[in-house]
Protein backbone atom coordinates (compact mmCIF):
# COMPACT_ATOMS: atom_id res chain seq x y z
CA UNK A 1 0.00 0.00 0.00
CA UNK A 2 1.74 3.35 -1.33
CA UNK A 3 -0.49 5.72 1.59
CA UNK A 4 -0.95 3.52 4.59
CA UNK A 5 -2.18 6.60 6.19
CA UNK A 6 -4.23 7.91 4.09
CA UNK A 7 -7.88 8.26 5.41
CA UNK A 8 -9.44 9.06 1.68
CA UNK A 9 -9.01 5.68 1.22
CA UNK A 10 -11.70 4.31 3.71
CA UNK A 11 -11.85 0.63 3.98
CA UNK A 12 -14.66 0.70 7.21
CA UNK A 13 -18.46 1.46 8.16
CA UNK A 14 -16.91 4.51 10.34
CA UNK A 15 -14.55 5.88 7.87
CA UNK A 16 -16.90 5.80 4.93
CA UNK A 17 -19.45 7.99 6.86
CA UNK A 18 -17.38 10.49 8.04
CA UNK A 19 -15.18 10.79 4.11
CA UNK A 20 -18.61 12.25 2.82
CA UNK A 21 -18.12 15.08 5.10
CA UNK A 22 -14.45 15.30 4.99
CA UNK A 23 -14.57 16.11 1.27
CA UNK A 24 -17.31 18.40 1.41
CA UNK A 25 -15.56 20.66 4.50
CA UNK A 26 -12.35 20.66 1.82
CA UNK A 27 -14.42 21.97 -1.25
CA UNK A 28 -16.36 24.66 0.91
CA UNK A 29 -12.98 25.62 2.37
CA UNK A 30 -11.32 25.48 -1.12
CA UNK A 31 -14.34 27.79 -2.68
CA UNK A 32 -13.89 30.22 0.13
CA UNK A 33 -10.46 30.68 -0.19
CA UNK A 34 -10.69 31.13 -4.28
CA UNK A 35 -13.33 33.67 -3.84
CA UNK A 36 -11.00 35.47 -0.94
CA UNK A 37 -8.61 35.44 -3.56
CA UNK A 38 -10.67 36.98 -6.56
CA UNK A 39 -11.94 39.54 -4.04
CA UNK A 40 -8.30 40.05 -2.95
CA UNK A 41 -6.96 40.38 -6.27
CA UNK A 42 -9.69 42.09 -7.90
CA UNK A 43 -8.90 45.33 -5.06
CA UNK A 44 -5.41 45.24 -5.81
CA UNK A 45 -5.86 45.90 -9.76
CA UNK A 46 -9.02 48.16 -9.92
CA UNK A 47 -8.01 50.94 -11.33
CA UNK A 48 -8.10 54.32 -9.47
CA UNK A 49 -9.45 57.61 -10.78
CA UNK A 50 -6.40 59.72 -12.41
CA UNK A 51 -5.10 62.06 -9.88
CA UNK A 52 -6.17 66.04 -10.91
CA UNK A 53 -3.38 68.03 -12.92
CA UNK A 54 -1.59 70.97 -11.35
CA UNK A 55 -3.85 73.58 -10.72
CA UNK A 56 -7.37 71.61 -11.27
CA UNK A 57 -10.20 71.49 -8.90
CA UNK A 58 -10.59 68.27 -6.84
CA UNK A 59 -12.89 66.24 -7.34
CA UNK A 60 -15.96 66.88 -4.78
CA UNK A 61 -16.69 64.20 -2.31
CA UNK A 62 -19.54 61.78 -2.98
CA UNK A 63 -20.83 59.27 -0.75
CA UNK A 64 -20.11 56.12 -1.89
CA UNK A 65 -22.03 52.44 -1.25
CA UNK A 66 -22.21 51.32 2.55
CA UNK A 67 -19.12 49.02 3.14
CA UNK A 68 -21.09 47.15 5.87
CA UNK A 69 -23.60 46.15 3.46
CA UNK A 70 -21.03 43.79 1.79
CA UNK A 71 -19.93 42.71 5.31
CA UNK A 72 -23.52 41.26 5.87
CA UNK A 73 -24.03 40.05 2.62
CA UNK A 74 -20.77 38.08 3.31
CA UNK A 75 -21.88 36.80 6.47
CA UNK A 76 -25.17 36.06 5.64
CA UNK A 77 -23.56 33.56 2.46
CA UNK A 78 -21.43 32.08 5.04
CA UNK A 79 -23.62 31.03 7.57
CA UNK A 80 -25.53 28.70 4.57
CA UNK A 81 -22.46 26.15 4.78
CA UNK A 82 -21.52 26.98 7.80
CA UNK A 83 -24.96 25.48 9.05
CA UNK A 84 -25.44 23.13 6.41
CA UNK A 85 -21.95 21.31 7.62
CA UNK A 86 -22.88 22.08 11.41
CA UNK A 87 -26.16 19.71 11.08
CA UNK A 88 -24.00 17.17 8.69
CA UNK A 89 -21.28 16.83 11.33
CA UNK A 90 -23.71 16.52 14.35
CA UNK A 91 -25.95 13.63 12.45
CA UNK A 92 -22.71 11.95 11.31
CA UNK A 93 -21.31 11.98 15.27
CA UNK A 94 -24.78 10.30 16.26
CA UNK A 95 -23.77 7.48 13.21
CA UNK A 96 -20.67 6.99 14.59
CA UNK A 97 -20.67 7.38 18.29
CA UNK A 98 -22.59 4.78 19.65
CA UNK A 99 -20.95 1.85 21.00
CA UNK A 100 -21.62 -2.06 19.54
CA UNK A 101 -23.89 -3.88 21.13
CA UNK A 102 -23.12 -7.30 22.66
CA UNK A 103 -19.39 -7.36 20.31
CA UNK A 104 -18.31 -10.57 19.63
CA UNK A 105 -14.72 -8.77 19.94
CA UNK A 106 -13.69 -6.78 22.97
CA UNK A 107 -10.13 -5.73 22.94
CA UNK A 108 -8.79 -3.59 25.87
CA UNK A 109 -5.72 -1.52 24.16
CA UNK A 110 -2.76 0.49 26.74
CA UNK A 111 -0.55 2.98 24.98
CA UNK A 112 3.06 2.49 26.40
CA UNK A 113 5.90 4.84 25.50
CA UNK A 114 6.52 3.39 22.66
CA UNK A 115 4.13 0.53 22.18
CA UNK A 116 0.92 -1.36 22.57
CA UNK A 117 -0.37 -3.57 24.54
CA UNK A 118 -3.18 -5.64 23.46
CA UNK A 119 -5.93 -7.96 25.82
CA UNK A 120 -8.35 -9.70 23.80
CA UNK A 121 -11.33 -10.32 26.36
CA UNK A 122 -13.43 -13.95 26.73
CA UNK A 123 -15.85 -15.38 28.40
CA UNK A 124 -13.43 -18.01 30.50
CA UNK A 125 -10.25 -16.94 31.80
CA UNK A 126 -7.91 -19.16 30.13
CA UNK A 127 -10.07 -17.78 26.50
CA UNK A 128 -8.00 -14.23 27.70
CA UNK A 129 -4.71 -13.59 26.18
CA UNK A 130 -2.11 -10.44 25.52
CA UNK A 131 -0.16 -10.04 22.31
CA UNK A 132 1.59 -6.58 20.86
CA UNK A 133 1.50 -4.30 18.45
CA UNK A 134 -0.39 -6.05 16.13
CA UNK A 135 -4.44 -6.31 16.28
CA UNK A 136 -6.63 -8.82 14.19
CA UNK A 137 -10.21 -8.45 13.43
CA UNK A 138 -13.06 -10.00 11.95
CA UNK A 139 -14.19 -8.52 8.63
CA UNK A 140 -17.65 -7.04 8.91
CA UNK A 141 -18.02 -7.07 12.53
CA UNK A 142 -18.03 -4.05 14.76
CA UNK A 143 -14.85 -4.85 17.35
CA UNK A 144 -15.40 -2.43 21.09
CA UNK A 145 -12.03 -1.02 21.98
CA UNK A 146 -11.50 0.16 25.41
CA UNK A 147 -8.50 2.31 25.96
CA UNK A 148 -5.88 3.17 28.41
CA UNK A 149 -3.21 4.99 28.86
CA UNK A 150 -0.03 3.57 30.69
CA UNK A 151 1.74 6.58 30.99
CA UNK A 152 0.91 9.94 28.86
CA UNK A 153 -1.92 11.25 27.01
CA UNK A 154 -1.88 8.80 23.44
CA UNK A 155 -3.95 8.59 20.47
CA UNK A 156 -5.57 5.67 18.91
CA UNK A 157 -5.75 6.43 15.13
CA UNK A 158 -6.29 3.71 12.10
CA UNK A 159 -7.33 6.68 9.32
CA UNK A 160 -9.03 3.44 6.99
CA UNK A 161 -11.14 2.67 9.54
CA UNK A 162 -12.24 4.89 12.41
CA UNK A 163 -11.38 8.36 13.96
CA UNK A 164 -8.86 9.44 16.92
CA UNK A 165 -9.67 8.61 20.50
CA UNK A 166 -7.10 9.65 23.12
CA UNK A 167 -5.42 7.21 25.49
CA UNK A 168 -5.49 9.00 28.90
CA UNK A 169 -4.10 7.64 32.12
CA UNK A 170 -6.20 6.71 34.76
CA UNK A 171 -9.39 6.58 32.42
CA UNK A 172 -10.93 4.59 30.27
CA UNK A 173 -12.05 5.62 26.87
CA UNK A 174 -14.24 3.87 24.68
CA UNK A 175 -13.99 2.97 20.73
CA UNK A 176 -15.28 1.12 17.91
CA UNK A 177 -13.29 -0.11 14.40
CA UNK A 178 -15.05 -2.24 11.29
CA UNK A 179 -13.15 -3.35 8.61
CA UNK A 180 -15.63 -4.02 5.26
CA UNK A 181 -12.77 -5.94 3.59
CA UNK A 182 -9.61 -7.98 4.39
CA UNK A 183 -6.36 -6.00 4.42
CA UNK A 184 -3.96 -4.77 6.81
CA UNK A 185 -4.51 -1.22 8.09
CA UNK A 186 -1.69 0.72 9.31
CA UNK A 187 -2.74 2.44 12.67
CA UNK A 188 -0.53 5.03 14.95
CA UNK A 189 -0.46 7.43 17.72
CA UNK A 190 -2.00 10.27 16.93
CA UNK A 191 -0.88 12.22 19.88
CA UNK A 192 2.71 13.35 20.99
CA UNK A 193 3.98 11.25 23.56
CA UNK A 194 8.02 11.73 23.43
CA UNK A 195 10.75 11.15 21.21
CA UNK A 196 9.46 8.25 19.73
CA UNK A 197 6.41 9.70 19.22
CA UNK A 198 6.54 8.53 15.19
CA UNK A 199 7.84 4.99 15.99
CA UNK A 200 4.67 4.28 17.62
CA UNK A 201 2.90 2.31 15.21
CA UNK A 202 0.55 -0.90 14.89
CA UNK A 203 -1.47 -2.75 12.52
CA UNK A 204 -4.99 -3.73 12.12
CA UNK A 205 -5.01 -7.08 10.39
CA UNK A 206 -9.23 -7.29 9.14
CA UNK A 207 -9.62 -11.20 8.15
CA UNK A 208 -13.20 -13.27 7.45
CA UNK A 209 -14.30 -15.15 10.20
CA UNK A 210 -12.51 -18.51 10.19
CA UNK A 211 -9.72 -17.11 9.64
CA UNK A 212 -9.94 -14.99 12.73
CA UNK A 213 -11.01 -17.63 14.87
CA UNK A 214 -7.99 -19.78 13.94
CA UNK A 215 -5.66 -16.88 14.58
CA UNK A 216 -7.01 -16.83 17.58
CA UNK A 217 -6.84 -20.09 18.81
CA UNK A 218 -3.53 -20.15 17.97
CA UNK A 219 -2.66 -17.14 20.23
CA UNK A 220 -4.28 -19.14 23.44
CA UNK A 221 -1.62 -21.80 22.67
CA UNK A 222 1.63 -21.97 24.89
CA UNK A 223 5.19 -21.87 23.82
CA UNK A 224 6.32 -24.99 22.28
CA UNK A 225 9.60 -26.14 24.97
CA UNK A 226 13.24 -26.10 23.99
CA UNK A 227 13.73 -28.67 21.06
CA UNK A 228 17.41 -28.10 21.01
CA UNK A 229 20.58 -27.40 23.52
CA UNK A 230 20.75 -24.22 21.58
CA UNK A 231 16.94 -23.49 22.34
CA UNK A 232 17.47 -24.62 25.51
CA UNK A 233 20.51 -22.14 26.12
CA UNK A 234 18.46 -19.04 24.93
CA UNK A 235 15.46 -19.52 26.99
CA UNK A 236 17.93 -19.65 29.84
CA UNK A 237 19.42 -16.68 28.93
CA UNK A 238 15.62 -14.69 28.26
CA UNK A 239 14.61 -16.13 31.64
CA UNK A 240 17.12 -14.73 33.26
CA UNK A 241 17.77 -11.41 31.12
CA UNK A 242 14.71 -10.79 29.47
CA UNK A 243 12.23 -12.56 31.76
CA UNK A 244 11.80 -9.52 33.91
CA UNK A 245 9.77 -7.01 31.78
CA UNK A 246 8.55 -9.74 28.64
CA UNK A 247 5.82 -12.28 29.42
CA UNK A 248 5.39 -16.12 27.45
CA UNK A 249 2.97 -18.20 28.63
CA UNK A 250 3.78 -21.49 29.80
CA UNK A 251 7.14 -20.20 31.08
CA UNK A 252 8.44 -18.39 33.77
CA UNK A 253 8.73 -15.86 32.41
CA UNK A 254 5.38 -13.99 33.44
CA UNK A 255 6.20 -9.54 33.41
CA UNK A 256 4.18 -7.32 32.01
CA UNK A 257 6.51 -4.39 31.39
CA UNK A 258 7.20 -5.23 27.81
CA UNK A 259 5.31 -6.93 25.32
CA UNK A 260 3.89 -10.52 25.65
CA UNK A 261 6.18 -12.37 23.61
CA UNK A 262 4.54 -16.07 23.01
CA UNK A 263 3.76 -15.43 19.78
CA UNK A 264 6.23 -13.04 18.69
CA UNK A 265 6.93 -14.43 15.05
CA UNK A 266 3.80 -14.68 14.49
CA UNK A 267 3.55 -11.13 14.06
CA UNK A 268 4.63 -8.52 11.03
CA UNK A 269 6.79 -5.93 12.57
CA UNK A 270 8.83 -5.54 15.51
CA UNK A 271 9.73 -2.65 18.04
CA UNK A 272 5.99 -1.41 17.31
CA UNK A 273 6.00 -1.21 13.51
CA UNK A 274 9.74 0.19 13.31
CA UNK A 275 11.11 -3.01 11.44
CA UNK A 276 10.23 -5.97 9.94
CA UNK A 277 10.03 -9.05 11.60
CA UNK A 278 12.57 -11.41 10.36
CA UNK A 279 15.74 -12.70 11.70
CA UNK A 280 17.99 -9.69 11.15
CA UNK A 281 15.97 -7.19 12.18
CA UNK A 282 15.24 -9.14 15.52
CA UNK A 283 19.05 -10.15 15.91
CA UNK A 284 19.59 -5.93 15.34
CA UNK A 285 16.39 -5.32 17.53
CA UNK A 286 18.33 -7.23 20.62
CA UNK A 287 21.90 -5.98 20.36
CA UNK A 288 21.32 -2.81 20.41
CA UNK A 289 17.64 -0.97 20.78
CA UNK A 290 19.22 2.03 21.78
CA UNK A 291 20.33 2.30 18.18
CA UNK A 292 17.02 1.83 16.49
CA UNK A 293 14.62 3.19 19.07
CA UNK A 294 16.84 5.89 21.44
CA UNK A 295 15.09 6.14 24.76
CA UNK A 296 12.84 2.91 24.55
CA UNK A 297 12.73 1.29 28.17
CA UNK A 298 14.59 -1.97 26.42
CA UNK A 299 18.52 -1.73 27.42
CA UNK A 300 21.55 -2.76 25.68
CA UNK A 301 21.74 -6.32 26.62
CA UNK A 302 25.72 -6.36 25.92
CA UNK A 303 25.63 -10.14 24.64
CA UNK A 304 28.50 -11.95 23.22
CA UNK A 305 27.59 -13.57 19.35
CA UNK A 306 27.42 -17.02 20.92
CA UNK A 307 24.73 -15.80 23.28
CA UNK A 308 23.15 -13.60 20.39
CA UNK A 309 22.91 -16.54 18.69
CA UNK A 310 21.06 -18.92 20.65
CA UNK A 311 18.92 -16.40 22.18
CA UNK A 312 17.30 -15.99 18.97
CA UNK A 313 17.03 -19.63 18.13
CA UNK A 314 14.70 -19.88 20.99
CA UNK A 315 12.66 -16.38 20.21
CA UNK A 316 12.28 -17.64 16.79
CA UNK A 317 10.03 -20.89 17.95
CA UNK A 318 7.77 -18.34 19.59
CA UNK A 319 5.21 -18.34 16.28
Amino acid sequence: MSHPLSYLDVAGAQAATVEPLLWATIAISVAVTAIIALLLAGGLWRRRAPAPAEGEALPPLERGVDGARWIWIGVGISLVPLFATLVWTVAVLAQVGPLPRNPRVTLDVTANQWWWDVRYDGPQPDQIFHTANEIHVPVAEPVLVRLHGGDVIHSFWVPRLSGKTDLIPGQTNQAWIEADRPGIYRGQCAEYCGAQHAHMAFEVVAEPRAAFDRWRARQLQTAPPPASEAQAAGFALFASRCGMCHSIRGTSARASAAPDLTHLMSRRTLAAGTLPNNPQSLTGWIENPQAIKPGALMPDQGLSAADLNSLRAYLETLR
